[in-house]
Parts: C-alpha cells; sequence; structure tokens
C-alpha cells in the first residue's frame, strides 16, 4: 500500500523541522523540572532524599507508559490533532503538579505529566518524512538539537524559576507556556495522516513482532537502556550534590548546569551529519567514549566547579550522540512503522532512566559521590559490552 505524503509543499519542510524540534524541547522538558527542584520538595514535604528520587522515577515511568500508550497512535491516527490534544494534556498535567496538596498527589502528577509528554516521540519521527534522499540523520539531528535543549534549558528554567515562585510556580509557569503550544501546532503543522490505514489495537500488538524480529532496534534499545540509565543517575542526584556540606548550593545552581550541558545540543547536528556519511555505528562508538570519559571526569574532578562543569559538557555531548546515532538507525528500518519503531525503543529508553533514578538514588544515600558515579560507569560498561557484540544488520523481514 502506498505511502501517504504529508500536506506540506517539499519547500516548506525544512522550515518544519526547527519548529517540530521547539515543540518537541518544549513538551520534553516538562519531565526534566522536577530534577533541579528535588531538594526544595524533599524539604517542602520533610522527606529523605531516596524518597524524592520517586518523583523523578514516577515521571520516567509514566513517559514509558505514555510513549507505549500514545505513541503508537502516531500510525494510527492524523499527527496533528493527536500533538495538539497531548500538548493541552500536558498543561493540565502541570497544573495539578503546582497545585499538589502532598507528597504522593506530586508522584501521581509527575506520572500523568510523563505520560503526556510522551507527545514528543509522536512528533521526532516525521523528521526523516521531511526530509530528502540521504539526509535522514541530519533531519533527525535538527529536531533532536530542539529536543535535547529543551531537556537542558528546562533545568536552567527550572532552577531560575524556583528561586523567585518556588518549586510550585515552577510547575503552573510551566504549564502556561506548554498550553501556548496548542494553538500554535494547530496554525503551524501540516496535516499528518497515518502512512496505512491501521487499528489502534493492531499497532499495539505489532510492538513486541517489531522487537522479535529486528536485532537492530533490539540492540540500540539495550544500549539506550544502559546509556540513558547512567545519564539520568547524574541529573537525578546533582542537586543533592550541590547542596551537600561540599557545595552548598540550590536549585539556581542546578539547574544553571543545563546551560553548561547545552552545549552538547551542537553534538546532535553534527552526529546527525557524520552518520550520514560514516555510519550510525561509528558515531555510536565515539557517544559511548564520550560518556565514559564524562563519568571519569565527575568522579575524579567533581568535587571542584571546573572538573564538575568539563564533565558536564563531555557527558551531555555523548548522551545527544548516543540517542542521535541509535535513532538514526532504527528510523532507516521501516517507512510506515517508524512510530511503533520509535515507541519500543523510547520505553525501553526510559525504562533505564527510572532504573537509573531509582538505584542511582540509593547509591547516593549509602556511597554520595562515589556511588553515584560507580553506578554511572557500571551501566556504561554493559552498554559497551552490547556494542561490541552488536552487527547492525536485520535478520528478518520487518513486519507489518
Amino acid at each position: 500500500m502506498s505511502v501517504v505524503e504529508p500536506t506540506v509543499l517539499p519547500r516548506t519542510r525544512r522550515g518544519l523541522l526547527p519548529f517540530l524540534g521547539i515543540a518537541s524541547g518544549a513538551s520534553v522538558a516538562t519531565i526534566y523540572y522536577n530534577q533541579p527542584l528535588l531538594l526544595e520538595i524533599t524539604r517542602s514535604f520533610h522527606i529523605s532524599p531516596s524518597a524524592g528520587g520517586a518523583i523523578a522515577v514516577a515521571t520516567q515511568l509514566g513517559y514509558a507508559a505514555g510513549i507505549l500508550f500514545f505513541v503508537p497512535l502516531g500510525d494510527v491516527v492524523e499527527r496533528r490533532k493527536l500533538t495538539v490534544r497531548l500538548f493541552a494534556a500536558v498543561s493540565l498535567a502541570l497544573v495539578a503538579a503546582g497545585l499538589a496538596p502532598s507528597f504522593w498527589a506530586l508522584v501521581a502528577a509527575s506520572v500523568a505529566i510523563g505520560m503526556t509528554a510522551a507527545v514528543t516521540h509522536v512528533l521526532v519521527p516525521i523528521a526523516p518524512e521531511l526530509a530528502g534522499p540521504g539526509e535522514g540523520g541530519r533531519a533527525i539531528g535538527t529536531v533532536m538539537s530542539g529536543l535535547l535543549l529543551g531537556v537542558l534549558l528546562g533545568r536552567t528554567a527550572s532552577g531560575a524559576v524556583a528561586e523567585v515562585l518556588g518549586w510550585r510556580g515552577v510547575f503552573l509557569l510551566g504549564a502556561a507556556s506548554t498550553a501556548a503550544f496548542v494553538p500554535l501546532l494547530g496554525w503551524r503543522m501540516p496535516l499528518l495522516p497515518p502512512a496505512e490505514p491501521l487499528r489502534y489495537r493492531v499497532a499495539l500488538r505489532s510492538l513486541w513482532d517489531l522487537a522479535r524480529h529486528e536485532p537492530v532496534l533490539r540492540e540500540a534499545s539495550i544500549i539506550s537502556f544502559l546509556a540513558f540509565g547512567s545519564f539520568i543517575a547524574f541529573w537525578t542526584n546533582l542537586a543533592f550534590f550541590l547542596g551537600s556540606p561540599h557545595y552548598r548550593l540550590g536549585a539556581g545552581v542546578a539547574g544553571a548546569f543545563g546551560l553548561v550541558g547545552a552545549f552538547g545540543a551542537v553534538v546532535a547536528s553534527l552526529t546527525g551529519r557524520l552518520a550520514d556519511r560514516y555510519g550510525a555505528r561509528f558515531t555510536l562508538t565515539l557517544a559511548l567514549g564520550l560518556l565514559t570519559a564524562g563519568y571519569v571526569l565527575l568522579w575524579v574532578f567533581g568535587y571542584h566547579i571546573a572538573g564538575l562543569i568539563l564533565g558536564v559538557l563531555v557527558l551531555d555531548a555523548g548522551q545527544q550522540g548516543m540517542q542521535i546515532s541509535n535513532q538514526t538507525r532504527i528510523f532507516a528500518l521501516s517507512d510506515t512503522a517508524r512510530s511503533r519503531i520509535n515507541t519500543v525503543y523510547m520505553i525501553i529508553f526510559f525504562l533505564g532512566g527510572a532504573v537509573g533514578s531509582a538505584l542511582s538514588a540509593a547509591a547516593w544515600s549509602r556511597w554520595q559521590w562515589s556511588g553515584v558515579c560507580g553506578w554511572g560507569l557500571l551501566m556504561l560498561a554493559f552498554a559497551w559490552l552490547r556494542h561490541g557484540f552488536g552487527n547492525g544488520r536485520s535478520a528478518a523481514p520487518m513486519p507489518r
């Protein structure tokens, strides 16, 4: 069956990519607002740091659930209407977080934020559809640059706003900014019907078949689970580290580290171009090397602010290079199942984030900074092992 092209003129497609990146960044930022706020939230509700880590875990698990139930809809329904509705839902979830009367109410709102913010991964698979021949990696890199800036600058904005309005003000202001995208998406996005008529139940059932038949998807997903779990371990515990007796710094400084990491967003576009030219496995090797080097720098020099900044620069560049490399590989597997492929990949990706958040919070409680860095490097060691045994080739045709 023929693929239905999006109703947008070819010469306007390139201009849509930055817009998709901005929209993706705005939505994904919402799941990272809580990271610089964890210390303030634990003090507000009089709970321990390890218990406060449940907020980050709840958000990651909610995000994984949202990817499972909402992202496959990108292969089933018209995507402009889907994204508008999910952006509206994100705004409501943020309001619930800002008004949460108790810790567990905030946890529940965090799950809802994560689920609805999965709209990000309805948007990302659109990028290859808007790319020219041989430019898939560059298109993904453009959109992911915006997305990753949203991740990093979302932390910065969160920390800065918290200094003035408190942690509740962060969520309420975030709700207003996210709601602003509802009319913008309806106006700017073209109609994007699904590539093939497909029932939602069939789309969900096909997820297992996609994972079972495609070794490249399995390999990329496992590596992403381990690498992102390692990466999120750092960001979950940064506020606690900066608030420790060694630094005695607040949420504003923790959020400002997002500006440091924003350098890595530049790497996203460069990685996409290198992946188009040399292959995504090559850039994945470079990315894992940067992640490992970043954690070594953080462990050895993290007690000095310059060492901490350098470690963040290297770590974020590695994480973003890993993500672009993996998504370039998996989006090339099929033109008609990109949303479902991305669903499988991103569920495993954010489950890795949940594991990294939970176990690194426990490591911080017991061994402080050395425990966090040791846990991060252990996860990366397993990522290197899986990468070393990968072959990058499909063993069977992709299922419909």
